[in-house]
């Protein structure tokens, strides 16, 4: 059976039934072609026997059969009587011979049973050849074809089929009195046959209705059989649904199974449980890991703010104080203040995470896309002059959306940072604003080298860096996109990335609204 109709588009219940009603199918086939055969092996040897004794009764004929001619009688042979006037009419004259000789059909009763064929030949020249209808009892008297039919289709005491013209096929004898009379003995083969074709319309009867039957039940067995397999599908598929790969996982559902069955989808059932309670001990202990190591970085941050902010002071206090210093002196002053302002804005984006992972609400207020991108175009200009920075498509009119101004201008800040970091001098740098259905969008487009596609899938994760495939300028504390993605979905939004030599794209579709 073909894949394509029984694996790829059908049930695995389908597959059963139709395999099942298959099978039994075949198995019908062969009951009905082997009881075909034997059935009709059985009637063939019954019809034969009957034709050995009509064929022994024949040859023991004496006389002429309906409307034929008695053949010469040999020396001292009594021709076969019908009756004792018969018997006494040998020395009566021609005349009176004709005048009783028996009517049509008077020997054969006597002889054989109604249908049973008799040719009767002698020296070559048949003298009689014949049938009695069984239904009417008229005699019927063979035709030219018939008697050649089965005058070389009879082999000398061997029952053979033969098919003879008009009357169908019929099993034929011949054999040979001790006079040299030859007797042609045939049946015909048609009761045979009708009972053989009864027999297959039957038996093809009886075949559908068991096939419909096995349809029927196995269909319901079937499914009784795999509902456990159902909810083991129902199941998978609604945990193939949840959002496993980050955060706070929901209890996973359990498949409802009968803890003592032994049939194998309850088993199914009982091993999916089993993997999906470890998969659940996982999830969770992964869960309360990155929570630990977050509230861990938040209360880290929280705590070095303190001292870094004292470090950038005594710093600038240094710096602005009129004591003479050597100038490797004030080198690792100025040294000392800066890695204390770089370290400062590290902290601050960890605890903006921190933040957000833990849920706070931001400030809702109106805010205008398009006015914010003049403003952070203006000032990714000022901090790379040797980039090319433009503003594309702006849609017209004002596009605005509800959200922390501060916190989309950080988010601003940062992509256009993260291609001035990522890219060379001299590269366009090109940020647009539209209007796309109930969406508001930021794009954000540069002609630099493009992100590594091995970083690609991971770029929006925390400490993930793509330095190996853009040249780097300055530094970069793999935190900028990881705040960007964070911020976007805090305003109910999401951020889209394609990268190619040339051609790299940051999308951002926020919800309109005032």
């Amino acid at each position: 059976m073909p894949r394509t109709l029984v694996g790829r588009r059908s049930t695995l219940r389908t597959q059963i039934v139709v395999l099942v009603v298959v099978l039994l199918a075949l198995l019908s086939t062969v009951i009905t072609a082997v009881s075909y055969f034997s059935i009709r092996s059985t009637l063939i040897s019954e019809l034969d026997s009957q034709l050995q004794v009509a064929s022994s009764r024949t040859v023991g004929m004496r006389g002429p059969l309906p409307g034929g001619r008695r053949p010469p009688e040999p020396s001292g042979s009594t021709p076969f009587p019908v009756n004792q006037d018969d018997a006494n009419q040998d020395d009566e004259s021609p005349d009176a011979a004709d005048e009783d000789e028996p009517g049509p059909g008077a020997q054969i009763p006597n002889a054989v049973s109604g249908g049973t064929i008799v040719v009767r030949v002698q020296d070559g020249e048949v003298f009689d050849a014949g049938y009695f209808d069984p239904a009417t009892g008229d005699y019927l008297a063979l035709t030219t074809d018939q008697k050649t039919a089965l005058i070389t289709g009879a082999q000398d005491r061997k029952i053979t089929a033969v098919s003879v013209p008009g009357l169908g096929s019929v099993r034929a004898i011949s054999r040979t009195n001790s006079t040299g009379e030859q007797f042609i003995t045939a049946m015909p083969t048609a009761q045979v046959d009708s009972s053989l074709a009864r027999y297959l319309a039957l038996s093809a009867g009886v075949s559908l209705a068991t096939l419909a039957g096995a349809g029927v039940i196995g269909t319901i067995l079937v499914r009784r059989s795999l509902r456990p397999l159902a909810r083991v599908a129902a199941a998978a598929s609604e945990v193939a649904e949840m959002e496993l790969s980050r955060g706070e996982v929901a209890v996973i559902p359990s498949v409802p199974v009968d803890e003592h069955s032994v049939a194998e989808a309850d088993q199914v059932g009982r091993a999916l449980n089993t993997m999906l309670r470890h998969v659940e001990s996982s999830l969770n202990a992964r869960h309360e890991s990155e929570t630990q190591v977050r509230q861990f970085v938040a209360d880290a941050s929280h705590e070095l703010r303190t001292p870094l902010a004292s470090i950038r002071g005594y710093a600038e206090l240094v710096e602005r104080s009129d004591y003479e210093l050597a100038e490797s002196t004030r080198r690792y002053i100025d040294r000392i203040h800066s890695e204390s302002v770089r370290m400062g804005g590290l902290v601050e984006d960890m605890l903006l995470l921190a933040r957000m992972d833990a849920g706070r609400p931001l400030e809702r207020e109106p805010v205008d896309l398009t006015a914010l991108a003049i403003d952070c175009i203006a000032d990714a200009h000022a901090a790379g002059p040797d980039h090319t920075w433009l503003l594309g498509d702006v849609a017209d009119g004002a596009v605005e959306v509800a959200g922390d101004e501060a916190r989309l201008q950080q988010v601003l800040v940062n992509l256009l940072a993260n291609a001035r970091i990522h890219t060379p001098p001299g590269t366009t740098v090109i940020t647009s604003v539209g209007i796309e259905g109930d969406e508001a969008l930021i794009e954000v487009r540069d002609d630099g080298p493009g992100i590594d596609p091995a970083v690609l899938p991971r770029i929006f994760q925390r400490f993930v860096r793509a330095d190996g495939a853009r040249n780097r300028v300055g530094g970069s504390t793999g935190l900028g996109l990881a705040i960007v993605e964070a911020t976007v979905k805090s305003h109910g939004g999401r951020i889209e990335v394609t990268s190619e030599p040339g051609d790299t794209r940051f999308t951002i579709h926020l919800p309109l609204g005032r």
